[in-house]
């Protein structure tokens, strides 16, 4: 499992003959094509390295030695609790936490969510963001990384939602599914899930908020009989500090059953009341995957990659328990910067149809055939009877999405299909 970051100091030092040499398995691991082109197997790699180089160069010391200067990361033992929600404009106070009877409690996290209990020689460090400060820590690090990802994979879910692929975390046995609303795409959506295991199951998209990219999805009830789903154990994201080790799970580059679900450690960098921003590597197919910390509880959803592959931003887990009544209700509401879905048409309000005005060259309804003169009647599965219902139908859809739109074009009534575009 993967431990620290391949820091290219650390490579380097690794690929040096002599140390190669003490460390036999490193001669023909370190130039082989797995350490460039699989990650993951790179930092297991430089983890049991470091441990093996400090005995081979015989650096050693107790539990107070500062003996790695491994850049400061560290992780929490969060404890189960129902947090106050984080207030936003959008909301200004409505809404309710996820209701306590249908989340794991703490009494059966250790059986069926994903908490992992944290060894006492650790607490400290995870706690304060530390770093292993010897053999034994980075060996316990490890051990607690490679323990979390276990419990973390069974309710780490592929969404499926037309062509489009991402993530989700089951958190209830009852099957509540918490992803991002650019996954979820709109209320209403059929979706398709998939375990670690290959069971594939029919769920509905609920509510999300776009201005912070939290979705929600359920399972169809029946498909499990009287079992409960897998679920994670939810934390919180509000005692987070930068430092603090954290584990991502997911399907980089979507669903593939030869691989399975794929885990990453990293470190928290920044802590933001509408995101956190972590060095986890992901890339596309991760989106809606889960974020935990080192004690296997959830504190995060993966919302979308920075100016790099290692600089990713996450929904905090607070804004879906503040938000549960509405998003459990199928409401949609705000924005996501980068996602404000564009159609290229403009129109008159104050007529009582939505007839286009004009249209934008290369914009969605340009490609699609939509001319000056069309009146739009019906935007997917909405009736639209002026300009503003049809501004409203845009603005529940997603980037991406293809859309069949029924127009008037004189005495005749076509049906076109539109792709939303993104706004710059």
């Amino acid at each position: 499992m993967a431990l620290v970051w391949c820091e290219d100091s650390i490579l380097s030092m690794l690929h040096r003959e002599s140390i190669r040499m003490q460390i036999p398995f490193l001669r023909g691991f370190l130039l082989s094509r797995d350490v460039h082109h699989q990650p993951h197997r790179c930092r297991v790699v430089v983890a049991i390295s470091l441990a093996m180089l400090l005995s081979v160069v015989g650096i050693g010391g107790g539990a107070g030695g500062d003996i790695l200067r491994i850049p400061s990361a560290s992780g929490q033992d969060t404890t189960l609790q129902s947090s106050p929600g984080l207030l936003d404009a959008d909301q200004s106070g409505s809404g309710s936490s996820i209701p306590r009877e249908i989340v794991t409690s703490t009494k059966t996290a250790a059986t069926t969510g994903s908490a992992v209990e944290v060894p006492a020689e650790l607490t400290e460090l995870l706690k304060k963001g530390g770093v292993p400060r010897s053999i034994r820590e980075l060996q316990l690090l490890e051990e607690q990384h490679r323990r979390v990802s276990q419990a973390a994979i069974p309710s780490t879910v592929s969404v499926q939602i037309g062509a489009a692929q991402g993530c989700g975390v089951v958190i209830t046995g009852t099957g509540y599914v918490l992803t991002a609303a650019h996954v979820a795409m709109r209320p209403g959506k059929t979706a398709v899930i998939t375990f670690s295991d290959g069971r594939k199951v029919m769920a509905k998209t609920l509510g999300m908020n776009r201005g912070v990219d939290a979705g929600l999805i359920r399972i169809n009830a029946g498909q499990n009989g009287d079992r409960p789903w897998p679920h994670a154990t939810l934390g919180s994201s509000e005692d987070l500090v930068p430092g603090m080790w954290c584990v991502a799970t997911g399907h980089p580059g979507g669903y593939d059953p030869d691989r399975g679900v794929v885990t990453r450690v990293g470190r928290i960098l920044i802590v933001r009341p509408d995101k956190l921003v972590t060095d986890c590597a992901l890339i596309g197919g991760d989106s809606g995957g889960p974020l935990f910390d080192i004690s296997g509880r959830l504190i995060g959803v993966h919302s979308r990659i920075g100016n790099d592959v290692s600089d990713n931003l996450h929904v905090p887990v607070d804004h879906y328990d503040f938000a549960w009544s509405r998003m459990a209700d199928g409401v949609a509401w705000g924005f996501l910067p980068g996602f404000r879905p564009v159609l290229g048409v403009q129109g008159n309000k104050a007529e009582e149809s939505a007839r286009v005005v004009s249209v934008k060259e290369g914009s969605p309804a340009d490609v699609a055939g939509l001319r000056a003169d069309d009146i739009v009647e019906q935007f997917g599965e909405k009736q639209v009877t002026d300009f503003e219902s049809l501004k409203a139908a845009v603005a529940d859809t997603m980037p991406g999405e293809r859309v069949p739109v029924w127009i008037k074009r004189g005495t005749s009534r076509l049906r076109l299909v539109v792709e939303i575009g993104r706004a710059d």
